[in-house]
């Protein structure tokens, strides 16, 4: 069996990724990925710029999203989007309505924020990335510039900064996973649930209720038309990652890895 060397999770600097699309492209490149996904968060400005990079370097680029979503009974998850249209009227009509929820919650955010002693307005966050996507780790970055953390991590230490009480209780709308599935689907696209063991409010990921609830997720999933699952991912362990690999055969689905790629040099991260 021919074996690739491939990436299915890329974050740009057109969500909260430190690196350029054609920056990404290039790395991959020289460090010879046969393929590679771009899949920002909630907007897919960032792929037409991947698209011609990989095409110049002969890399195969995969258009891709990753959209933050919630299940019926409001457990949160990631679904990742893979092979859809980019130029899909009602998706890009989607993608305005989450850029307006978006806007609406960081206004929301960083009130809450000032209303703590933490000074920063929507212009010092634009500062920190330049294609207008502020979510919570450019916040992060922000508190950090200013002064008033060490480290972006600290901004999402238990009970501080943006997992205050005041921060938690400032909610973006989200889709529901069943509709992100449709909205992908419709777009010509495979729908992929994004790092499983990151699921919160089902028990100590990777204990047995654990496993037993998100083996009930990927079945109304899967109903739903769910058609992938990230097996790995880094914060996943072979052990971990071979569960999920067996969720993902038991309900017929694709299996993907991804680094979640977020940094400065692509491959490192």
């Amino acid at each position: 069996m021919d074996e690739y060397k491939v990436d299915f999770h890329i974050h740009t600097n057109f969500s909260d990724g430190r690196l350029s699309p054609t920056a990404i492209v290039k790395q991959a490149k020289e460090l010879e990925y046969d393929m590679i996904a771009i899949t920002d968060h909630d907007g897919i400005d960032g792929i037409k710029e991947a698209l011609i990079a990989g095409e110049a370097l002969e890399i195969k680029v995969i258009p891709g999203i990753e959209l933050a979503v919630e299940t019926e009974e409001g457990i949160e998850l990631h679904m990742l989007g893979y092979y859809f249209d980019p130029d899909d009227s009602h998706f890009n009509e989607m993608m305005e309505e989450l850029k307006r929820r978006r806007d609406d919650r960081n206004g929301r955010l960083v009130k809450a924020l000032n209303e703590m002693g933490y000074e920063l307005s929507m212009a010092d966050l634009k500062e920190q990335q330049p294609n207008n996507y502020i979510g919570k780790p450019v916040i992060a970055r922000t508190l950090a510039a200013k002064g008033y953390i060490d480290n972006p991590k600290e901004a999402f230490a238990p009970g501080k900064f943006l997992e205050s009480p005041q921060a938690r209780a400032v909610k973006k709308v989200k889709l529901t996973a069943a509709e992100a599935i449709s909205l992908i689907k419709g777009a010509g696209g495979i729908a992929v649930f994004a790092h499983p063991i990151q699921t919160k409010g089902i028990g100590e990921p990777g204990s047995e209720e654990f496993y037993e609830k998100i083996d009930r997720i990927i079945r109304t999933l899967k109903k739903q038309g769910l058609g992938g699952l990230e097996c790995y991912h880094p914060d996943q362990n072979h052990e971990q990652s071979m569960r999920f690999v067996e969720l993902a055969e038991k309900y017929h689905l694709h299996i993907t890895r991804g680094s979640d790629f977020h940094g400065d040099k692509f491959g490192q991260e």
